[in-house]
C-alpha cells in the first residue's frame, strides 16, 4: 500500500475536486490526519481498530468539539480507502463519536437592527455626506440585507452589484457559486458608495493596495453597535449573517431557499436556524400565551 503521506495528498485533492471543501477545512483535515499518522507510527492507512483506538485515546484532554473534528477527518479518510480500494474495511467503526451540543448562534433582535440603521440613516442625512458613511451604509445593507460572509463583503469585486439587476452571482466558500438576492435599498447603497471608488479599483470596498480586511470589517461594525447603544461584544459581521437568516426563517422563508441563500453545502448547516425559531416560539408561548395567568386545572 502506498504510504500514509501520499494517501492524504489524494484525499485532499478528492476533497478539493469532489466535494469541494474550503480551504479552511482542508487545512485541519491535513493537520489531523499527519498527527494522527505520526500517532501510529507512519501506519495510519493500515491501521486496525485495535491501533485507532489508542491513536484516539490521545485525545482525552481535548474538548468534545475538537475530538469530533478530528474523528469526522478520520472516518472520511478510512472511507476515502475503502471506496478507492486501498483498505477492503473500514475501521472508523473504533473512533468516538462525543456528545456534542451545537450551541445556538448569537443573533440580534430587529429591534437591534433598526437602531443600527437608524444612527447608519442619520450618519448619512448630514450635508454634505462623508463618504466613509456612505461606505458604512453600502457594507450594512449587504451584511444584512443579503446574509454575506465577512470575505464575501469584503473581497467583492467593484462591479458585483449592478444597479438594474436584483441578485448578484457570488463565489463563496469552497468554490461554490451561488445567487444572492440584492433588496433596493442594497444596490441605491452601493451605487451611493460606488460614485466614490476609484475606477481604476478592482474592489468595491478599496483599502490601500488591496481591499478593506475582516479585522477592519469588524472593528465597523461593533463602532456602529456601540453608537446605536447595543453592547458591542454581542455583534460582529457574523452575528449580522445570523440576523439575517433567522429573520427571514420568522418571516416565513423556506429552509431550502435560506440554504441557497446562505451557500451552506449541507442543509443540516441551515437547520440550526430552525432551533432558533423554535427558542423564539417557545418563548412566546411561555410569556404570551392567554393560559398563562389562568389557575392550574386540579384533578
Amino acid at each position: 500500500m502506498t504510504g500514509d503521506a501520499a494517501l492524504i495528498d489524494r484525499f485532499l485533492e478528492m476533497m478539493a475536486a469532489e466535494a469541494g471543501a474550503a480551504r479552511n477545512t482542508l487545512s485541519a483535515y491535513e493537520t489531523d490526519l499527519r498527527l494522527a499518522s505520526d500517532a501510529s507510527g507512519g501506519r495510519l492507512a493500515q491501521a486496525d481498530a485495535a491501533a485507532i483506538g489508542r491513536v484516539s485515546d490521545g485525545w482525552s484532554a481535548l474538548a468534545p468539539a475538537t475530538v469530533a473534528r478530528k474523528a469526522a477527518a478520520l472516518r472520511r479518510f478510512f472511507a476515502f480507502l475503502l471506496d478507492e480500494g486501498f483498505r477492503a474495511d473500514d475501521p472508523g467503526i473504533a473512533l468516538p463519536r462525543p456528545g456534542t451540543t451545537r450551541g445556538l448562534p448569537r443573533t440580534l433582535s430587529t429591534g437591534d437592527v433598526d437602531a443600527m440603521f437608524a444612527a447608519i440613516t442619520a450618519r448619512v442625512a448630514r450635508d454634505p455626506p462623508d463618504r466613509n458613511d456612505l461606505r458604512l451604509s453600502a457594507l450594512f445593507e449587504l451584511l444584512y440585507g443579503s446574509g454575506l460572509r465577512a470575505t464575501e463583503l469584503v473581497s467583492l469585486p467593484r462591479g458585483a452589484v449592478a444597479s438594474d439587476r436584483p441578485y448578484m452571482i457570488l463565489k463563496g466558500k469552497g468554490g461554490r457559486e451561488r445567487m444572492v438576492p440584492l433588496s433596493d435599498r442594497a444596490r441605491a447603497a452601493v451605487a451611493a458608495w460606488r460614485d466614490h471608488v476609484p475606477a481604476d479599483s478592482p474592489w468595491l470596498f478599496p483599502s490601500g493596495k488591496a481591499h478593506l480586511t475582516r479585522v477592519r470589517l469588524y472593528q465597523i461594525v461593533r463602532a456602529l453597535a456601540a453608537e446605536a447603544g447595543i453592547p458591542p461584544d454581542r455583534i460582529s459581521p457574523h452575528v449580522l449573517r445570523h440576523a439575517f437568516a433567522t429573520h427571514l426563517l420568522e418571516g416565513g422563508a423556506d429552509l431550502r431557499a435560506l440554504q441557497a441563500m446562505l451557500g451552506h453545502a449541507d442543509i443540516a448547516t441551515t437547520e440550526i436556524y430552525t432551533h432558533v425559531d423554535r427558542a423564539r416560539l417557545v418563548r412566546l408561548v411561555n410569556e404570551r400565551h392567554p393560559l398563562i395567568d389562568a389557575a392550574p386545572v386540579r384533578p
